[in-house]
């Protein structure tokens, strides 16, 4: 079948089955997952390389390591070393340590056993971390320790693999071994060393271009060449494009990354999961049922057992415990992978291999089934809502500045007098530097596309105030915030009064004209100066601004119609003429006398 077909049955499978399963509430994983069953070799065969597929998918789950390592700033991981090296470590010892031995008791040698039970001790990032997205709870005390737990089993995987051949007595030398090592950590070192020093300004150069395609080729770039990078000295393309996300964590470029990144992550991980679900052996299924299930309930109860201890010992409360078991307790990938190697160095047999691969794809398969169903019936709302009083800080701010030119820092420059924190957003390159070298936290990006709006926080914060220079693009992003983040409160900056009425229709209720204050403080210095008493000066200001707000109000019902709105102006001129002649007596009073 050619590519584009293979795409439409792709495409068509997930349109159909993911809002099916929303619609009953198991979510968006579990409705790719039946998807891929339906499609691939065990139902209707429409797809039957799943290996190939599978392959390609993995990129997803590159793109949401990336876009997770842009959320993570290198203090902010430094911070997370107790539930990485600690809770991490301990999970995959002791759950290793407790599989392997299960496998011996069944009659595996303890060569064999141990590379099972190394392999099913790594969980799936792909499915845990989905599953924390999902349900927002990726910075929650078990989320943060379920991203502890993942990221070491990441970082274990080098090892892992390099483990393989030593114990089918294939493996090299020690000189080939410390090659390889020093190998991985040179690539290592430089990745660290060109995202700190070389990435910012190549972004730089390619925002200068001002096309929007090119930005989001050089994000890609990054990331699969990052990977392969990684790749080809023995670790996870996952984790090179962490490394990379971590190191452009605090860049200006970051939230424009992310909104670039976002709909190919989206995309390729939901073709990981159908993927995964076509990988399901239901003949095996049928013909080995009793096994099958009798394995996959006593590695999932051993994993499930581990994690909620090691919960506990972390310093969880019994619930948070139970969800970090619940989230990281099935198969991971790169099972898979450990598998195929072990299946090569005649290590495992064929049949052991088929079997194992069915106990992952099936725990993995459970997981968002099990997840939902607790959420439904074992955690009460109180314990849902309970804020967790170490939750990790949040990047994202209750104010968004959209556009961080001259209008947009004074507005900034007194938040930060209250302390109140803000993003802010531009999308001239040369700005952004300029302004942050000056201390100001400010991200590149165009404010108009609604990715960056919900990568910079939009969906949590309060108040977005769009400043920008243009008309047309301040529209456009109120527009957008309209539609998709409502409950947003809008300020917007307003360039004339043609554009007040154009804002007025878009229903945003605090609108100030960018020259129209500064205007009337001068014209009340100028009073002054001429030796109009301050109250006077305040009352005729006052009485200004009210008389202006009353006729734009009338005005903005008439301002499409050229005549009416010619005549409005001459009728508003007659009347403050008026309106101030009755003053005029107090005016002079106040007047030195020549």
């Amino acid at each position: 079948m050619e590519i584009l077909g293979q795409a439409a049955i792709f495409l068509g499978a997930a349109v159909v089955a993911v809002p099916i399963s929303k619609r009953l509430g198991l979510g968006a994983l579990l409705g790719y997952l039946i998807a891929g069953i339906v499609i691939g070799p065990a139902v209707f065969g429409f797809i039957s390389a799943v290996d190939d597929v599978l392959h390609f998918a993995e990129l997803g789950v590159v793109l949401l390591l990336f876009v997770i390592g842009l959320e993570l700033k290198p203090a902010r991981l430094w911070a997370m070393r107790k539930p990485v090296f600690g809770l991490g470590a301990l999970q995959l010892f002791i759950t290793s340590l407790v599989l392997s031995g299960l496998a011996l008791w069944f009659g595996q040698s303890w060569q064999t056993a141990l590379i099972i039970g190394l392999s099913l001790s790594l969980s799936s990032t792909a499915v845990a971390l989905q599953l924390l997205a999902e349900k927002k709870q990726l910075t929650n005390v078990h989320g943060r320790a379920a991203f502890g737990v993942l990221l070491f089993q990441d970082l274990a995987i080098v090892p892992l693999m390099a483990l393989v051949p030593l114990l089918a007595g294939g493996g090299s030398g020690d000189g080939s071994m410390a090659l390889a090592a020093a190998e991985a950590i040179a690539a290592l070192a430089l990745v660290i060393v060109g995202g700190r020093y070389l990435l910012r300004p190549v972004f730089r150069v390619i925002a200068y271009t001002q096309v929007p395609e090119v930005f989001t080729a050089a994000a890609l770039l990054l990331v699969v060449g990052t990977g392969l990078l990684m790749q080809s000295v023995g670790f996870s393309m996952a984790m090179g494009a962490f490394v990379a996300g971590v190191l452009l964590a605090d860049s200006e470029y970051r939230h424009e990354l992310e909104a670039n990144i976002e709909p190919f992550k989206g995309l390729l991980l939901g073709l990981f999961f159908i993927a995964v679900g076509m990988s399901v052996n239901l003949a095996l299924i049928v013909s080995a049922t009793a096994m099958v299930i009798g394995l996959t309930v006593l590695f999932m109860t051993v994993k499930f057992a581990v994690l909620y201890g090691l919960g506990r010992w972390y310093g969880l409360d019994g619930g948070q415990a139970v969800r970090l078991g619940v989230t990281v307790f099935q198969g991971g990938e790169f099972a898979f992978v450990l598998f195929g190697l072990a299946q090569t160095s005649a290590l495992i047999t064929k049949e052991l291999t088929d079997l194992l691969i069915v106990v992952v794809t099936i725990s993995m398969t459970l997981t968002p089934i099990i997840v939902s169903l607790l959420d439904r019936f074992v955690f009460t709302r109180a314990i849902e809502k309970k804020p967790d009083f170490d939750a990790m800080e949040n990047e994202e701010n209750q104010v968004i500045i959209a556009g961080f030119g001259r209008f947009g820092q004074i507005i900034g420059r007194l938040l930060s007098v209250r302390k109140i924190p803000f993003t802010a957003l531009d999308v001239s390159p040369s700005h952004v530097d300029f302004v942050r070298n000056f201390g100001n936290k400010i991200y590149y990006g165009d404010a108009q596309r609604m990715e960056l709006l919900r990568a910079a926080g939009a969906a949590d914060a309060k108040i977005i105030v769009v400043a920008l220079d243009d008309m047309q693009a301040t529209n456009r992003v109120i527009q957008q915030v309209k539609k998709h983040f409502p409950h947003l409160k809008i300020f917007a900056r307003a360039h004339n009064r043609t554009h007040v009425f154009e804002l007025m229709d878009l229903d945003v209720k605090h609108i100030i004209r960018e020259s129209f204050l500064s205007s009337v403080d001068m014209g009340e210095d100028v009073l002054r100066a001429l030796g109009v008493s301050i109250s006077v000066a305040s009352e005729t200001v006052a009485r200004f601004k009210s008389y202006d707000r009353e006729l734009l109000r009338h005005q903005h019902r008439i301002y499409k119609d050229p005549e009416k709105i010619i005549s409005s102006g001459r009728h508003s001129r007659l009347q403050l003429q008026e309106l101030f002649e009755k003053d005029a007596e107090a005016l002079l009073s106040e007047m030195p006398k020549d």
